[in-house]
């Protein structure tokens, strides 16, 4: 860690320590009221709504006090929503602070900074812009840019994203790890052994490569199919790539559906997706980039190799328990995911691995929730100082 970035940890180290001056902590008590928009919540269920549900509900964040604004149904409610009503509402109640979980803040926010929190999940909106939908392009991508230049106060979901965050925030901005704790919420377990050579996939089984997310063109799931076929020619028996996943923007749904061993599931309730992650050999990410990759986590509970690129943000998630490949080289991705099959024990081998992995993770997630709620105790605590001199 640089001494920048050191800097800004001890202002925060600071901060906590004044949340805990008797004094401080009488001021916040006016101010406890902490407003969480959920303006995105009633569409759909993707990782963003999940880790808003997480992270970011009253048991949660105990024992602060949460109040929410109103889930949106429809695209334009969510719009008139997030841009004109929560400011308004906002700026008539001085004593809340706003926690933004999911879509950037309306630029109006940047006037209330002082009582804004914006939880950023990744930069894609404006590192990966040719990886955006028009409407990202649109709509979120500029009071993203906003936001992260004028706002004081962040979370992020990952070390990746908190270095890269760094780069584009004021020199005064403070910001904190909040990882999610990794539950089981598929309910999954681990494949138990078949026998000493606990491969059961054959010339007449094939090997079911398993991967999770929407297909869109970030996702690269065209570069997961190529490097399936990679690892058809290297062991010479059946290998299936199965995507649970909705289509998404772009044409790769479109591509993938006409590849042989190719196997689109669409999207899947909880129950529906653990049968068929049940069917899975290993887990394959060839994602373009991740702001944390929660699903290689959650995906750990089957006790399955995980392979992913070897990017940062993946080495940071899955530790010692992650295979790294090139997706732009499937030959040679294809023939490090066939050593993994050389052990007989390779799938216990797996599972003691994701279930060290997780116990790393999760411990390292409970750390940053007790940080969370003294540093949103401080921002609280310092708004209502700021009242009470304002009277």
């Amino acid at each position: 860690m640089n001494s920048f970035q050191s800097a800004r940890f001890r202002t925060g180290a600071a901060r906590r320590k004044t949340a805990r001056d008797p004094a401080r902590s009488t001021a916040a008590a006016r101010c406890t009221r902490f407003v969480v928009d959920r303006t995105h919540m009633g569409r759909r269920a993707s990782g963003i709504e999940r880790m808003t549900d997480q992270l970011f509900s009253p048991p949660a964040l105990h024992p602060l006090v949460l109040d929410s604004s109103r889930e949106c149904a429809s695209r334009s409610s969510m719009i008139v929503q997030q841009m004109l009503a929560n400011p308004a509402r906002a700026m008539l109640s001085p004593d809340t602070v706003w926690v933004f979980p999911g879509y950037p803040p309306s630029p109006a926010f940047a006037f209330l900074r002082e009582r804004t929190v914006f939880y950023v999940h990744d930069l894609f909106l404006i590192t990966r812009t040719r990886d955006l939908n028009r409407s990202a392009k649109l709509y979120m991508a500029p009071p993203f840019r906003l936001a992260i230049g004028a706002l004081r106060y962040f979370l992020v979901n990952s070390e990746s994203t908190l270095r890269e965050l760094l780069a584009w925030v004021r020199p005064d901005a403070e910001v904190r790890l909040y990882r999610p704790v990794v539950g089981n919420v598929f309910g999954l377990s681990p494949r138990p052994s078949v026998n000493d050579s606990e491969g059961s996939f054959g010339p007449t089984r094939p090997l079911i490569v398993g991967a999770l997310g929407t297909i869109e063109p970030r996702k690269n799931f065209l570069a997961a199919a190529r490097v399936c076929e990679g690892l058809r020619r290297q062991l010479d028996i059946p290998v299936e790539l199965h995507i649970i996943g909705r289509p998404g923007w772009g044409d790769d749904a479109t591509e993938l559906g006409r590849m042989p061993g190719v196997v689109l599931h669409g999207f899947l309730d909880d129950d529906a997706a653990r049968a068929a992650i049940s069917r899975f050999d290993l887990f394959l990410s060839t994602s373009h980039d991740e702001g944390l990759g929660l699903p290689l986590l959650e995906i750990q509970y089957a006790g399955l190799p995980v392979v992913v690129p070897d990017q940062p943000i993946f080495r940071e998630v899955l530790g010692g328990s992650g295979t790294f490949i090139d997706p732009a080289r499937p030959d040679e991705a294809a023939c490090t995911i066939a050593r993994l099959f050389e052990r007989p024990d390779w799938r216990s081998r797996a599972a003691s691995a994701a279930t060290a992995n997780l116990e790393r993770w999760n411990s390292q997630a409970e750390a940053d929730r007790e940080n969370v709620v003294a540093f949103l105790s401080a921002i609280a605590a310092g708004s209502a100082a700021r009242q009470e001199q304002a009277r």
